[in-house]
């Protein structure tokens, strides 16, 4: 019996659930990962949601999936095996398709990272679960669904919640990458006998003599030495498409992950990826990118943070030391924040209309001591720029920190590469100096440094 996947189709349960898509697979189910199977001995995930219908409006049917090979290092014709993350989207799905073309042996692994409320509309896990299944039925690669929630929690969720409480604004992405697609995903990778693992982001890696810098050839079996023996190191560069280098979340990598990891749609733009996606044909094709931080989706930030984190009300104090209102917990607001302070409109008694005295309210500043939200008017305020930050919890590419010297830094995704001088580098930390001010550095956040399109490592916004 062959599983079905049938994504946008209505049928007599669809109209009973209110018209919207049904998706139903079969999975066989163990005690560590589910793989996608014509068994029957599997059970059905049933999923009603409304919101995705139009986004994947396709029907695909899975048919019988390659055999699935001994969880050794004994690949067939001495293909090399490749782990692919397959997540649902797009880059996924056709880093998948380019391996298998480049001759791997390819096998794809969904990662589940959080489950503590599959039954809301906000988690869409099981529906990329579907289309990440149909992505690998057209490929014609096995694809395993595979749950790291309790790492996850552990490793990531924990650090996220104690970060907020204290007052900062951490940025979960960039531990995720570390902790698990780069370890406990690889982990697990190793463990099918793959050589290597491979995900859709757009980042390169690249192999290079570490006495002198060239790049050399690398088989991928070994983080030590290249095809001809020379001691080699690796480098993390920055995506292709400027638009969508992600080169900053990975920065946190070490040696030993970079080894055994492929990029291979970081030698792309994006508009190539959604072309060749179109040309073969992949059911996710015209899928919209994820945005925002995964377990959060698409629910009001400040409702999902009150789930873990009491709210502690305080005053909102201006540049000047009023009162102009009150806050529900510091730790729900970031630096720069300019939406939901409730202060909209005010201005100083007496101040003429027109003036600057009605330009937008920022947080600038949180007195955790005092529970205190200073808040300042105007994008360029004094108080929300900065000419220096010193930075924990370092973490360098290459295994040590760079010497001190002109660089560049990002103190948050999307910005601009900003020229900047480390100054100073201390056991776990360093300082940067900014000839240019920028804005709103917000402790919790990751400065990461790059020289050109080398990134070389960062560390936590102090």
């Amino acid at each position: 019996m062959l599983g079905k996947l049938a994504v946008g189709q209505r049928g007599k349960q669809g109209r009973q659930s209110g018209g919207f898509a049904r998706r139903r697979i079969k999975v066989l189910a163990s005690s560590r990962f589910f793989r996608a199977s014509a068994s029957c001995a599997g059970f059905v995930f049933d999923v009603n949601t409304p919101a995705h219908a139009a986004q994947l409006n396709h029907t695909h049917k899975v048919t019988k999936l390659p055999k699935f090979h001994a969880r050794d290092n004994r690949t067939p014709m001495g293909k090399q095996r490749v782990v692919v993350g397959l997540s649902g989207g797009v880059d996924s799905a056709v880093s998948a398709w380019l391996l298998k073309e480049q001759g791997y042996e390819v096998i794809g692994i969904f990662m589940k990272n959080w489950e503590d409320d599959d039954d809301t509309g906000y988690c869409s896990s099981n529906i990329d679960f579907v289309d990440a299944a149909a992505v690998a039925d057209v490929i014609g690669i096995e694809i395993e669904h595979v749950n790291f929630a309790a790492e996850y929690k552990d490793r990531v969720f924990a650090e996220f919640v104690r970060e907020y409480s204290a007052g900062r604004t951490p940025n979960p992405d960039v531990l995720c990458n570390s902790e698990i697609k780069f370890k406990a995903f690889l982990d697990h990778a190793m463990r099918l006998g793959a050589q290597r693992i491979a995900t859709g982001h757009y980042a390169r890696v690249r192999c290079v003599a570490a006495d002198t810098g060239e790049p050399v050839g690398h088989d991928g079996t070994s983080h030590a030495a290249g095809q001809d023996g020379t001691h080699v190191r690796y480098e993390l560069l920055k995506g292709l498409d400027p638009s969508k280098d992600q080169s900053y979340f990975l920065h946190r990598l070490s040696q030993a992950q970079l080894a055994r990891t492929l990029f291979p749609v970081g030698e792309l733009h994006k508009t190539e990826v959604r072309r060749i996606a179109a040309e073969i044909q992949l059911p996710n094709a015209r899928k919209k990118d994820s945005t925002g931080i995964c377990f959060i989706g698409e629910r009001p930030f400040r409702e999902f943070l009150n789930r873990y984190i009491a709210r502690e009300p305080g005053p909102i104090k201006n540049d000047h030391g009023r009162v102009i209102g009150q806050h529900v917990g510091l730790s729900f607001y970031t630096l720069g924040q300019r939406q939901g302070l409730g202060i909209g409109g005010l201005k100083a008694k007496g101040a003429p209309r027109g003036g600057g005295e009605h330009e937008p309210w920022f947080v600038a500043r949180k007195d955790l001591p005092n529970n205190t939200l200073w808040v300042v008017q105007g994008h360029d305020h004094p108080w929300l720029q900065s000419h220096h930050l010193v930075a924990g919890n370092a973490s360098w590419v290459s295994g040590a920190a760079p010497a001190p010297g002109l660089l560049a830094a990002k103190t948050r995704y999307r910005q601009a590469d900003a020229a900047c001088t480390l100054t100073q580098t201390h056991a776990g930390s360093f300082n940067l100096d900014f000839p240019q001010a920028q804005w709103a550095v917000t402790p919790g956040q990751s400065a990461v440094l790059y020289d050109g399109e080398v990134c070389l490592g960062g560390g936590i916004i102090g």
